[in-house]
């Protein structure tokens, strides 16, 4: 596929009508991970040509032959797209400079110590900046502290001579993508946007509106990344509440998930979280600790935040104490044990295994001693350490000391459980399943 041949957009002057042509014009999407992609082909959908640029060629070649983890109608999409000269992949980031808009889409993971990686963010900004060209909205949608836009884009454009929000626009878009959740899918999403002037918030929102029902637009690229935390510190505090009192419930002979689903019948002041093993992704277990980061950097403490940070970090762990607790009752040493995990994924229906805690989950068995297998229909082998792992093909016959259920794929049958011995369920759903018990 050939790069696309267009020159650069003129700036409108403030004030003016957004041109109609902007909102169509090409768009570059830097970034083609769980996030960019998705992005991309939401853009080529609302009639946009797409420049999707990617450092690793291994990502492009496996977008290419389609071999990607996305939504049915997202693979639908790749495939109505595959020859299309509209949607061009490269790993060269000049093709910048073909585009009206660029969408920057990379991740922003945490270090083993919990402290914000900023080198993949960094480097696409500085190769943005380096290949900006007048009139371009140039929109961050990695989720990252406040104050990211501004340092990382408008300062160096400024340098580099533009007069950002007159020759060149800038904003913070956060993504909302749902990985594997068809529910919640991108095009049914409202978008929040905040750029440098109102003409940047106008030219952002005629670009989202191709691929969202509503844009909600905010003063400052500092609110809308603000908005991003508060929206997945919020979520990271309730399922820690709701782990804490899964386990409370248990103390008391209590099964947590009906008492939440009465709970959530009250119409006001209630929403349902819901217990499990931890929580993985580049979302949840990062995104608060950017925050955290950036406050502490003040002499500043939050320690709500911080408290549910800190439980679940440790979620991984309590579920594996759990399931030492259990092979004790059961008069069985973890060493030497049996055990499978089901379901390694970090959540149904996808095949992501980032900050996954069944990994962790794995690596602290496996440490005790335990001979530790697992079992995920969509994902056919994993690494801890040195030691590559495959997916077990038929678990069911097979005798396991005990089997932990992390993930619970849509559509798997799991009905050889009720024959299992012993079973910890992480997930509280396993409704067929009798004998079990919970963490």
């Amino acid at each position: 596929m050939d790069l696309l041949s267009l020159s650069p957009a003129r700036p409108a002057p403030e004030g003016a009508p957004v041109p109609a042509e902007h909102a169509a014009a090409p768009v570059a999407v830097v970034g083609l991970g769980y996030v960019g992609l998705p992005t991309a082909l939401a853009l080529l959908a609302g009639g946009n040509e797409v420049v999707g640029i990617d450092v690793s060629e291994a990502r492009l070649a496996a977008i290419r032959s389609g071999d990607v983890d996305l939504l049915p109608s997202d693979h639908g999409r790749l495939t109505a797209h595959q020859d299309d000269p509209r949607f061009t992949l490269t790993a060269d980031p000049a093709a910048i400079q073909r585009a009206r808009t660029v969408v920057v889409c990379v991740p922003t993971p945490v270090d083993r110590h919990l402290v914000p990686d900023l080198n993949a963010l960094s480097a696409a900004c500085a190769a943005v900046v380096a290949h900006a060209v007048p009139g371009q909205l140039i929109m961050l949608t990695s989720t990252t502290y406040v104050g990211t836009t501004r340092e990382l884009l408008v300062e160096p454009l400024t340098a580099r001579g533009f007069r950002v929000g007159t020759d060149v626009f800038v904003a913070f878009s956060p993504e909302r993508i749902d990985p594997g959740n068809a529910h919640h899918a991108q095009d049914a999403t409202p978008r929040v946007a905040g750029g440098t002037n109102d003409l940047t918030n106008r030219l952002a929102e005629a670009v989202l509106e191709r691929t969202a029902p509503a844009v909600h637009l905010l003063p400052s690229a500092e609110q809308a990344e603000m908005t991003k935390l508060w929206e997945n510190t919020f979520r990271a505090v309730n399922i820690a509440l709701a782990n804490e009192f899964a386990e409370d419930c248990r103390e008391l002979g209590l099964e947590p998930m009906p008492i939440i689903e009465a709970a959530a019948t009250k119409p006001y002041g209630f929403m349902p979280f819901y217990p499990g093993p931890g929580v993985g992704g580049h979302c949840i277990p990062c995104d608060p600790h950017y925050l955290l980061w950036q406050l502490r950097a003040r002499r500043v403490s939050s320690p709500l935040v911080d408290a549910a940070m800190t439980a679940i970090a440790g979620r991984p762990r309590r579920v594996v104490q759990r399931a030492r607790e259990l092979l004790a009752e059961h008069g069985r040493p973890v060493s030497g044990a049996r055990v499978l995990v089901v379901g390694v994924a970090y959540k149904p229906g996808v095949a992501d295994l980032r900050e996954s805690p069944a990994l962790e989950i794995m690596e602290e068995l496996a440490a005790d001693g335990a001979k530790t297998e697992f079992f995920d229909p969509l994902v056919a082998s994993l690494r801890l350490g040195a030691a590559v792992h495959t997916s077990v093909a038929d678990p069911a016959g097979q005798d396991w000391d005990l089997v932990l259920v992390h993930t619970l794929h849509p559509g798997v049958d799991l009905d050889w459980l009720a024959a299992q011995p012993l079973v910890l369920d992480a997930t509280y759903r396993l409704d067929s399943v009798t004998a079990k018990a919970v963490v």
